[in-house]
């Protein structure tokens, strides 16, 4: 049911800022390879004209693609149009299925780029006007705002839709650089055999931003790190390097094998995290003077199965920090050093796989070579590729996700199974959150945040 393709494509929060920033500029890139060849229908509550959308879109392209075509963007334009109206308002609906009825739509992409507590809502305006046997519906994150919601919601729009076509979206699934991760793994063997509790003593990942909200303050007071980031593109990233290898490509066989990473997992301790909140998060606009709300956390978090028991994952996001990263850092089990210090110098340090999966994604292994002179000593060294030099640019997230659910394909997408379970593992964190510890930006966050480590560091030098 998910497999067919859709012959257009339709836009709810078409004026917003998720469009301005992240769709238009995904639209440009798919009509310059050839895989947009369907109408583009915007729908919004603002007074927007048809001239209105079109000119914010080539606005967009402008500002976000370098030397973009202009007349590949007019060739897009001239496939998009607006139907502005209230959601709560009937006509609204009917314009929308009419228009899609003329541009001989037989089914449709509803891509929900607003905020989630509207889903069910247009959901079952869409149901209203028979659209819902039309196509299939996008959801962005967040999905809820805990288990509870989580499973809420899904039933409601599994009233509307069948499970196969909703799609929901997590853009760092769409990141290629993420999707690096099972290919790295599976497809070398000088890894896969030591990637296990015998081997690896730790792993730690890290997502980490040097801005703050960003004007958005009244959006993430109401959300926090917690569920911005470590419900979904953290867990998602730690699934990818703790799952166990497919069966095979196909969607199903990829969910299956999240769903059990999580379902191995045990629910965050509270003893066992730290939140933190920068100075001046309190001063930004639409933050409340007193916001207990997490703009850092880290954790410690554990997945008990054959291959990962006893193992420790280090988790830490949050804003306002010292570097823009997404690494993953799997530390390998220290070797005997008695062969290695034979001038009475420190012990072999332990190998690290620092997996980069930010701008600058690549791997760096860190090594042990002999020191330069006479006694058999060691000290590490940096292997790295950037893979972007070796292998070329890759295409944006949203670009790869916006043509996976035109074509239905839903590989890149998240299931229900795995959204709740996620939801499941971060639920004590939400229900005792514990205190919120201030850090100044520039920094790695609360001092404190060194406790979920039991005497380990933090790996910091990322790139």
């Amino acid at each position: 049911m998910s497999e067919q393709t859709a012959d257009a494509l339709v836009l709810f929060g078409a004026t917003g800022d998720l469009a301005k920033r992240k769709l238009f500029p995904a639209l440009y890139e798919l009509e310059e390879d050839g895989r947009l060849e369907v109408p583009v229908i915007g729908v919004a509550r603002s007074e927007w004209t048809d001239d209105d959308f079109r000119n914010a879109c080539a606005e967009s392209i402008a500002t976000h693609v370098k030397n973009a075509d202009s007349e590949l963007v007019e060739r897009l334009l001239s496939r998009m149009d607006l139907v502005q109206g209230d959601y709560a308002d009937a006509a609204t609906w009917e314009t929308l299925r009419d228009t899609l009825d003329r541009g001989g739509s037989k089914f449709a992409v509803f891509y929900m780029a607003i905020p989630p507590t509207m889903f069910p809502m247009v959901a079952e305006k869409l149901a209203s006007v028979g659209l819902n046997e039309r196509g299939r519906i996008v959801v962005e994150k967040p999905f809820g705002r805990d288990l509870p919601s989580a499973r809420e919601l899904n039933e409601t729009l599994h009233t509307v839709f069948h499970e196969d076509r909703i799609f929901r979206i997590d853009h760092y699934l769409g990141k290629e650089s993420v999707e690096d991760l099972l290919v790295f793994r599976f497809s070398n063997t000088l890894l896969e055999p030591v990637w296990n509790r015998n081997y690896v003593r730790s792993v730690q990942i890290t997502m980490s931003e040097t801005i703050g909200v960003e004007g958005r303050g009244s959006f993430y007071d109401g959300v926090g790190a917690i569920r911005d980031i470590l419900q979904n593109h953290l867990l998602q990233v730690m699934s990818l390097v703790s799952m166990e290898p497919p069966v095979g490509p196909e969607a199903k066989f990829l969910q299956d094998e999240k769903a059990k990473v999580f379902a191995a997992m045990k629910p965050i301790d509270p003893g066992c995290m730290v939140r933190g909140q920068y100075v001046g998060y309190r001063d930004e606009p639409g933050v409340a003077k007193d916001s207990e709300t997490e703009t850092f956390v880290a954790a410690r978090l554990e997945i008990d199965s054959w291959r990962w028991a006893g193992v420790p994952w280090y988790v830490r996001c949050g804003k306002g920090l010292a570097a823009n990263a997404t690494e993953v850092v799997v530390e390998f089990r220290e070797p005997p050093s008695l062969l290695f210090d034979e001038a009475g110098g420190p012990p072999p340090e332990r190998n690290l796989v620092r997996l980069r999966l930010g701008t600058n994604d690549g791997v760096t292994f860190n090594l042990q070579a002999k020191t330069p002179g006479q006694h058999l000593d060691s000290q590490s060294v940096d292997v790295a590729v950037d893979f972007a030099a070796a292998l070329g640019q890759r295409g944006g997230p949203y670009e790869r996700l916006l043509a996976d659910a035109l074509a239905g394909v839903p590989r890149r997408f998240a299931r229900e199974d795995v959204v709740e379970q996620t939801w499941r593992i971060v639920q004590p964190a939400l229900d005792e959150p514990g205190p919120v510890l201030p850090y100044f930006r520039g920094t790695w966050g609360p001092a404190d945040a060194v406790r979920v480590l039991g005497g380990d560091s933090w790996y910091n030098n990322v790139t």
